[in-house]
């Protein structure tokens, strides 16, 4: 196997994302996180969350969670709802603007993805962890924030168990 084979197939996978993400940006301005957060809201018991919820699902820091939310906000995709009694909590609520935009948006390839993975077996899974452990280590990219979502206009194709690949 050819080191230059691996880095093309990482490569495609960057490179599909990105442009998924454009797509996404231009066809419904709105980018991939952005959605994420108002699917989380939308889901939500009482169609609202907190600041640390959306901070734990996306796996991104306050500052950019706080962006994210600031660009909903101005969109009127969502409100900052402050809780009776609590000045320090501050739900985020979705908006029928923000309903509709989720409505209307595309399948995230995140769920199937999530449903393919987990439809392999464990030995699989494990193995598909520890080679990107190892790339993301060889990268030196541990502390990358990144948020845990991939959107794709076509479904991926099934897995294969690692002793077909």
């Amino acid at each position: 196997m050819e080191t230059l084979d691996i880095l093309v197939d990482i490569r495609k996978i960057v490179r599909s994302i990105n442009l998924e993400s454009k797509r996404v940006q231009k066809e419904f301005g709105i980018s991939i996180p952005q959605l994420l957060c108002l699917g989380h809201i939308e889901r939500a018991e009482g169609k609202a969350t907190t600041h640390g919820e959306l901070m734990k699902l996306l796996s991104l820091n306050s500052s950019t969670v706080t962006g994210i939310i600031n660009r909903l906000e101005k969109r009127e995709c969502v409100k900052r709802l402050p809780k009776s009694g609590d000045k320090r909590i501050t739900y985020i609520g979705i908006t029928p603007k923000g309903s509709e935009v989720v409505m209307k948006s595309p399948d995230i390839l995140h769920d199937q993805l999530v449903a393919k993975i987990k439809g392999l077996p464990p030995a699989t899974q494990q193995k598909i962890k520890e080679s990107l452990t190892i790339i993301v280590q060889a990268m030196e990219i541990e502390d990358m924030e990144a948020a845990p979502l991939i959107a794709l206009n076509e479904p991926i194709e099934p897995l294969k168990p690692s002793s077909e690949v």
